[in-house]
């Protein structure tokens, strides 16, 4: 009573609550700029504000009259934003930069507890306020500069190339189809940056009409700061109960609501762990530290616990592995689980990591390219599975985060033993899963008999030297066994088979290049044909190296030649350009439709085959081929009919001189030099039609080119001399095969 006394109430102050504008009332702060120097009198030229995310943007003018302005650096800004051409969708319309972007952020998220108090006539209204934003300015203006400054870029690098001479390149599409995405997928996604920034997006502007601090609608918005009505009726919220009053003035804070710490959903302390049965506190232990030596296993079980009991709960949930214990892999990922990674099934993700365990018992050390490599999962999935039991070291790979531990190994030989024969059938049926070879898996006498030793890289490359030459020596011996089975069983009656001594390292450079010239014909056969012939001879022994088989060139029979040079006459008939591959890939073709016995079969050789192209009046084309082309021997042996006896002969001579000069040729050069040397000047569509008449299909796709429309290029195949790409040059290339 006395503290009461010496302290009267001086004065009370009804207080109102004021709602008409409680949703629409925001607080700006300007934290850039002094109290002093407030932006009222600063002329507000636009606004907009997105409601809810409660974001506003304005933009007020810059005094460019002002003597601390720079006038040259307004100009340049503006110069380097908008460029040199102004329109509608310039930033400064005046070439000057006079105004600025102020962006907002929300200063507090929970606005329940801030209010607008208004005093007037012995009377306090308040209105509750929507949100708290702070105003700083916007440089966005930079990004368009640097985006203009890259257009312009862009556009002096495409003015530089010739649109004639530009070419389009081939680019392969991959095509990806989705999988129904998950529930727990679908969660991660809406909570992702690039989701919340994408619905931020979506929010249109609302572009609004500022109005200044004395102007006439001002002043009438702000009479809706005071609560309307004298009645009480509205202010039902302020009728209280002085405990409900108190309450609301000083709620009780999050943590004072909670009476004691409540530990997370995915930790167990370890009084709440002793409560639980043996078989669980080891599979939480197991599966919350992944590895796990059986000694620090047994102190955090407590001493009264029963060591066999836990030797025989420990192995129902964890492998052995270097005298440690390593949860297994179907502990982690349950039946029905996937990869957070990648999609992929528990169950490929268990085979991987048992992989990756196994891999332990045998080394200390992991590359996890090798593993990666083996299992053909993706590098994060990997990686989880090497951090979960080992530690990286720098230049040397993943290391078994424990040590060795050889004092449960000597102890419990049982349990070492047992865990042996479980590692046995792993890698029996990782050997299956994944295609291992035998010979290159490491063997050890003892599963756990000790630790793996530590190879360096020149041990590494001496060991893979020495396989490889046992391996060389192992094939060398099979591929004699197969060909002495070959010869036995395809040796023809009254065919006499060329035995030649195999090229040693010391072989005379002459003796290769004599080997180049008399090569054998490609025998590989085309899809329709199933016999086991090839120009005459069983497959196996074309590919043996027997270029003549009893026929020395220029050896053979009369019967022969004459079948031959009639094969040959009559495909260049046709086809008046083509390559030495395509032309034995012809003669193929030709075999198989002969009878059974036909003088042909007798064996016919490439320099046979050769020379009977030069008497039947044909020509080799030296095409001049790049260096890097990927052509075959075979592909840049060009031959092609000199005379045929019609009125295209000339054409075709003048042709074949132009490309036995030049690899690819522009079509009017063509032209010219065919109105040069023939004295008729000859239109595009004539052109057009000497070349199909002339060289058929030896040039590449552009001869139909002239069709309009036709802007795609295309690409030629092996027996084609290169590959087609962007504005259209000529090509000589194979006759059959040439486009794709």
């Amino acid at each position: 009573m006395a503290n009461e006394e010496d302290d009267p109430v001086v004065q009370e102050i009804d207080v109102y609550l004021a709602k008409s504008l409680a949703e629409k009332l925001y607080l700006f702060q300007y934290p850039v700029r002094p109290a002093s120097m407030t932006y009222d009198d600063i002329p507000h030229l636009s606004a907009k504000i997105k409601p809810k995310q409660q974001k506003v943007e304005l933009e007020m003018a810059i005094d460019t009259l002002n003597p601390n302005y720079c006038r040259s650096k307004g100009e340049q800004i503006a110069l380097n934003v908008d460029g040199a051409c102004a329109d509608e969708s310039s930033t400064y319309s005046s070439k000057l930069m006079d105004k600025q972007t102020f962006c907002s952020s929300q200063s507090t998220s929970n606005t329940a507890r801030y209010a607008a108090a208004l005093y007037r006539q012995g009377e306090l209204h308040l209105t509750p306020l929507h949100g708290i934003l702070q105003l700083r300015p916007s440089f966005s203006y930079l990004d368009k500069a640097d985006a203009k400054h890259r257009e312009r870029e862009a556009a002096n690098e495409a003015g530089d190339s010739s649109q004639d001479e530009a070419e389009e390149d081939v680019k392969q599409i991959t095509v990806r189809f989705s999988r129904p995405e998950s529930e727990q997928a679908r969660q991660r996604r809406v909570q992702s940056y690039e989701f919340l920034q994408k619905k931020h997006a979506e929010e249109p502007w609302v572009h609004l009409h500022y109005y200044g601090l004395r102007d006439s609608r001002s002043e009438h918005e702000r009479q809706y700061l005071l609560c309307q009505g004298s009645s009480g009726v509205e202010n039902t919220e302020l009728v209280k109960s002085p405990s409900e009053y108190l309450m609301m003035l000083m709620p009780p804070s999050p943590e004072e609501e909670k009476d004691k710490p409540v530990a997370p959903s995915n930790v167990l302390s370890m009084a709440q762990l002793r409560t639980l049965p043996l078989a669980d506190q080891i599979k939480i232990l197991m599966k919350n530290v992944k590895v796990m030596p059986f000694a620090n296993l047994m102190s955090l079980l407590g001493p009264s616990i029963d060591s066999v009991a836990v030797l025989r709960g420990i192995q129902k949930v964890a492998m052995l592995v270097q005298g440690n214990w390593v949860v297994k892999s179907d502990i982690l990922y349950p039946k029905d689980s996937s990869s957070p990674h990648s999609g992929v099934p528990a169950e490929v993700l268990c085979r991987g990591r048992d992989f990756v365990m196994w891999k332990f018992t045998q080394s200390r050390w992991v590359v996890r390219k090798e593993v990666a490599a083996v299992t053909k999962l993706c590098t994060e999935d990997v990686k989880d599975f090497l951090e979960h039991m080992a530690v990286v070291r720098i230049n040397k790979g993943w290391e078994f985060i424990l040590p060795y531990d050889g004092e449960f190994i000597k102890k419990h030989p049982d349990v070492v033993q047992r865990q042996h024969m479980l590692w046995t059938g792993i890698q029996a049926k990782l050997e299956k899963v994944y295609n291992l070879v035998k010979e290159s898996l490491p063997k050890k006498s003892d599963g756990q008999s000790g630790p793996a030793a530590l190879l360096s890289g020149d041990q590494r490359v001496q060991v893979a030297k020495s396989k490889a030459q046992q391996n060389h020596a192992l094939l060398e011996r099979e591929l004699q066994r197969r060909k002495e089975q070959l010869r036995a069983s395809a040796v023809l009656p009254g065919v006499r088979i060329k035995e030649e001594p195999v090229s040693e390292e010391g072989e005379d450079e002459e003796d290769r290049e004599a080997e180049e010239e008399e090569e054998p014909m490609d025998t590989s056969l085309g899809g329709g044909l199933h016999n086991r012939l090839a120009n005459g001879l069983p497959s196996g022994r074309a590919a043996g190296g027997d270029s003549f088989n009893g026929h020395p060139p220029g050896c053979a029979s009369a019967p022969v030649a004459q079948e031959l040079r009639a094969f040959v006459e009559a495909t260049f008939q046709r086809q008046f350009v083509l390559t030495l591959s395509e032309l034995k890939r012809l003669f193929n073709l030709h075999l198989a439709s002969l009878p059974p016995g036909h003088t042909l079969f007798s064996g016919i050789s490439d320099r046979m085959l050769q020379d009977t192209v030069l008497a039947a009046g044909c020509r080799q084309i030296l095409v001049p081929f790049p260096p890097q082309t990927a052509a075959s021997p075979d592909e840049q042996k060009v031959f092609a009919l000199w005379e045929s006896g019609d009125m295209s002969d000339q054409h075709r001579q003048v042709l074949l001189e132009i490309f036995s000069k030049n690899y690819r040729v522009r079509r009017n050069m063509i032209q010219s030099r065919l109105t040069q040397e023939c004295g008729e000047d000859l239109s595009k569509q004539e052109v057009d039609k000497v070349l199909k008449v002339s060289l058929l299909r030896a040039v590449s796709p552009w001869l139909g080119a002239p069709r309009a429309g036709f802007s795609r290029p295309r690409v030629l195949r092996k027996s084609g001399l290169s590959r087609a790409r962007g504005s259209p040059p000529l090509m000589l290339g194979g006759g059959g095969r040439g486009v794709s």
